[in-house]
């Protein structure tokens, strides 16, 4: 599982909408005996049409009972986010800061993942059901993926309107996220994803790449069971998901000044700054990141680093290592919680780099080109959505030797992102745009729900001629 490591700004560990052109996404296949129906799998392929609506902690106490209704247009939302931490945080405040609608948390630590997932929900199901009992009703209930969404409806069931639409937001998910070296898969954590995607209205991924590899890999796990594995529910699930991508603050990143950044020497006269702003976790492998380094060292290139991120265990052998090797090239090592120092060395930094063998949508980098940082990002996964096509050649390495031809080109010539590239990210992912589209969503649903509502009391009611 995921450990995320804070707020968006802290180096991370998420209508009728205005849609952009549907566009055609290419998923695996196969046919399998249930009525003959296309099943996801690896077999052949086939093509699913897809919308992608681009452009885009603590316990919360409950809101004043004096607290003004929210506005006709206005929507109230419950997001319950029981892993209330890292990016998850991030997400689930930057949505309620920048949306147009009511949105109340409805939180448990960020501690602990397994037992939030586990039995999380019972204690939000307590939070909701006091909400309830003392008269609120959300117009949705918008969950993040370490809910156990099954057990919290059951637990609410009996106050809860049944007809109140469930959105679910897939930050991450148990099955394709890879596991510790050494530690065996359980699959519990997966089952409770797919249980909690059954029970959803819509289900939104943040990124093509995340929702694509799901899709591929269920199957697979659900085949792992002997016997009514329900294959066919696979293509329903897809048809209610949707690409939704996590808001940053990205126009205040870039438009961010301080006296530091005033005082600092002429970029030209310093060695370009190398920024390391992920997780110090193993699957960023930090290994072939520093790898990467002692090579450019023991070529002359000159250069400077910074370390940033958040560690959520002893420090890895391979930070400690190259903090010595790497002792005198160092501008800084370790997390910043100030906001104010993390974007001052966002503004600073001249390269990004990634080594990562997972990532399902990718915070900290679109947080680092806001600041300027050129990117260095593998051509897979998830980068290859949020770069231009128009830049791939010069942001995505295909392997180690090609990220260390453009690593070293960039030293030799250093240059920090262009303008179009700070523009694409600040336009696309900032919360401002990003809100809007959940908003969008999220009204119409809202309304479909409250017309279905209303059109089933009209048929319920007597005809005029009735006695």
């Amino acid at each position: 599982m995921e450990t995320p490591p804070g707020p968006s700004w802290e180096q991370k560990t998420t209508r009728a909408p205005q849609r952009e052109p549907s566009l055609q996404t290419t998923v695996q296949s196969s046919t399998d005996a249930v009525g003959g129906q296309k099943i996801y799998g690896p077999k052949r392929k086939t093509t699913l049409q897809t919308d992608l609506w681009y452009h885009d902690a603590m316990s919360v106490p409950l809101p004043s009972p004096l607290s003004p209704p929210p506005s006709p247009a206005q929507k109230t939302i419950w997001l319950l986010s029981p892993y209330h931490t890292g990016s998850h945080r991030a997400w689930a405040e930057g949505y309620r800061r920048h949306s147009r609608h009511c949105v109340e948390l409805l939180t448990l630590a960020g501690r602990f993942w397994k037992w939030r997932m586990q039995g999380g929900a019972i204690e939000l199901a307590a939070q909701a059901n006091a909400r309830l009992a003392a008269g609120e009703r959300p117009d949705m209930v918008l969950a993040t993926d370490m809910v156990n969404l099954p057990a919290w409806l059951g637990l609410v069931r009996k106050r809860l309107p049944a007809d109140t639409p469930l959105v679910l937001y897939m930050h991450e998910n148990q099955l394709t996220y890879p596991w510790r070296p050494g530690e065996k898969q359980d699959f519990t954590y997966a089952m409770i994803n797919w249980l909690s995607q059954l029970c959803a209205d819509v289900i939104l991924f943040n990124s093509r790449y995340h929702r694509e590899s799901w899709f591929d890999e269920l199957p697979r796990l659900l085949k792992h069971f002997p016997d009514y594995n329900q294959l066919g529910l696979i293509n329903q699930a897809a048809d209610k998901s949707r690409v939704l991508p996590v808001g940053i603050n990205a126009k205040a990143i870039a438009d961010y000044k301080t006296d530091a950044d005033n005082a600092a020497p002429p970029r030209e006269k310093t060695a370009p700054l190398i920024l390391w702003n992920q997780r110090w976790e193993y699957d960023k492998r930090p290994e072939k990141f520093f790898n990467l380094l002692y090579r450019l060292q023991a070529e002359g290139m000159s250069f400077r680093l910074a370390v940033a991120g958040e560690n959520f265990r002893n420090v890895p052998k391979e930070f400690e290592q190259a903090r010595r090797r790497l002792a005198g090239a160092i501008d800084h090592w370790g997390y910043l919680a100030r906001r104010e120092e993390y974007v001052a060395l966002l503004r600073r930094a001249d390269l990004v780099i990634s080594a990562a063998d997972h990532e399902f949508f990718g915070v900290s980098v679109l947080e680092a080109i806001a600041g300027g940082a050129l990117p260095l990002l593998p051509n897979r996964l998830s980068y290859p959505e949020l770069i231009p096509p128009t830049l791939h050649p010069a942001c995505l390495y295909a392997d180690e030797d090609e990220l260390f031809a453009l690593a070293r080109q960039r030293l030799l010539m250093p240059r920090r992102a262009p303008a179009s590239l700070r523009t694409h990210v600040t336009t696309r992912f900032d919360w401002q745009t990003v809100a809007r589209r959940y908003d969008d969503l999220f009204s119409t649903l809202s309304a479909r729900s409250a017309r279905r509502t209303e059109q089933g009391q009209i048929h319920a009611s007597p005809s005029p001629g009735a006695r």
